[in-house]
Parts: structure tokens; sequence; C-alpha cells
């Protein structure tokens, strides 16, 4: 879905930021990156930055110009973290996403990066139909090229809709509890704060009502049913002994 986009660096200055670009393209599922005149390329600094994303340095498109690198697309976004004296077509991040995935989604699109200490050139801009600005510090604006570009790619992949969910632990692993599972769970419950002395029966409805809404915010499944009635019937049985 992203496979039209290409992010492109310009005169890279740092091999190892060329690695760290190519893993934060990755991560979001990016895949065509371009270089223009990088001063060190390849090198073992990028490859050990890319931290497996060694593919994307591989299958690295290298051009002499930008001009060259954006000749087969109709959409060119420049990056630049400094004001112009005129005035560009300005996005962020997010607008940037939506543009280039929602409404452009079947036209060859350049995202660009300049050089490290300075950025895009005028005439370089003069090739981009929009720059591209991500809000920051004003005291202190200076992004990493490496962490623009992330910044960037995320909203990129956000903008797609893919969602996957990364199970945690054994989350998921039982059934959330039915209303008919939580009602005896709640019966259980009363009975159990009852044996123990902890209701006042004047009270007893205003804080079941609280101690409902706790756990049905928490959406309780059938294990964590089960321990929780294992807990009320132990206490019970305590209570009974004394």
């Amino acid at each position: 879905m992203l496979s039209h986009i290409k992010i492109v660096l310009v005169e890279t200055t740092h091999p190892g930021n060329i690695g760290a670009v190519a893993r934060a393209m990755k991560t979001m599922c990016l895949t065509n990156l371009c270089l223009v005149a990088p001063k060190t390329f390849p090198s073992n600094e990028a490859t050990a930055r890319a931290s497996g994303a060694d593919d994307l340095l591989s299958a690295a498109s290298i051009y002499s110009t930008l001009q060259e690198a954006v000749a087969d697309c109709q959409l060119v976004i420049g990056a630049s973290a400094r004001s112009r004296t005129i005035s560009w077509p300005e996005l962020n991040p997010r607008q940037c996403a939506e543009k280039v995935v929602l409404e452009t989604p079947k036209q060859q699109v350049a995202i660009v990066f300049g050089r490290e200490n300075s950025g895009l050139k005028n005439h370089e801009l003069d090739l981009c139909h929009f720059l591209l600005h991500i809000p920051s510090n004003k005291a202190y604006s200076s992004l990493n090229i490496a962490a623009a570009v992330q910044v960037v790619c995320y909203e990129l992949y956000t903008a797609t809709g893919i969602k996957e969910e990364s199970p945690i632990g054994d989350r998921g692993d039982s059934p959330l509890a039915t209303a008919a599972q939580m009602e005896l769970f709640y019966e259980h419950l009363y009975e159990t704060l009852d044996v123990i002395g902890f209701l006042h029966h004047d009270r007893a409805e205003s804080i079941m009502r609280r101690l409902r809404r706790i756990y049905n915010r928490i959406q309780l499944d059938t294990k964590e049913v089960d321990i929780l009635r294992g807990i009320f019937r132990m206490s019970q049985d305590n209570q009974g002994k004394k």
C-alpha cells in the first residue's frame, strides 16, 4: 500500500543516518529508499545502524541529482525545519500522510529530506509541490534526520488503517466473561463482603454499584473470574473457621 512512496535523502553526510533511516522505514512498511549523492555509501556503519533492514540498503536507488530522483513522480514533498522567505504550501506530517495515502494513492510520490546540517536548498525546493514541516519546540527544533523520517513514516503507516495487535503475555487466551457469568460473580462478591463484615446494609447497594463499575470497566475474562471467585470461597471458608 505504501510502495508508491519514495523516501529520498539528499547528500547525506553520515552513513549511519542512512542505515537508521532504512530501519525507520522498514518498521513502518516503507521499502523505497532513494539516495542522492550520498557522501559514503555503501558503508559498514550504514549496515550496522540498519539493524536488519539491510534489504532496503541493498535495494536503494542512487542518483546524482534530486531532479533525477523525482523525475517519475507526480507529487514531490520537501521536508524542511526552516521557514522560507517565499511562502510554500505547507503540510504537517499528518496532513502529508492523508494527502499521500488517501488522496493520491495511485500517484508516484517522493518525500525528500535534505542534508543533516543545512537541509534542502531553494533550487531543490523548487522541485517540490509542498513543504513538509514537523511541529516541534521552537527553542530547539533540531531533529535528527532518521527521527524526522520516523515521524513521517509513522503517520504514513497509520493513515493506511493497518491494525496489527501484538499479543502481550496470555491476553486473549481466555474469552471475556458473559453477562450471566458476571451476575453470578457479583452475587458471590456480595455474599463474601457480607460474610467478612465489610458491607453495611444501608450502603450495600451503593457500594455494589461502585464495585460493578470497577469490574465492568476492567472487563474480566473467564479465567480471572474463576481466580477471584476462588478467593471469595477461601475468604468465606476462613471466616467460617473463626
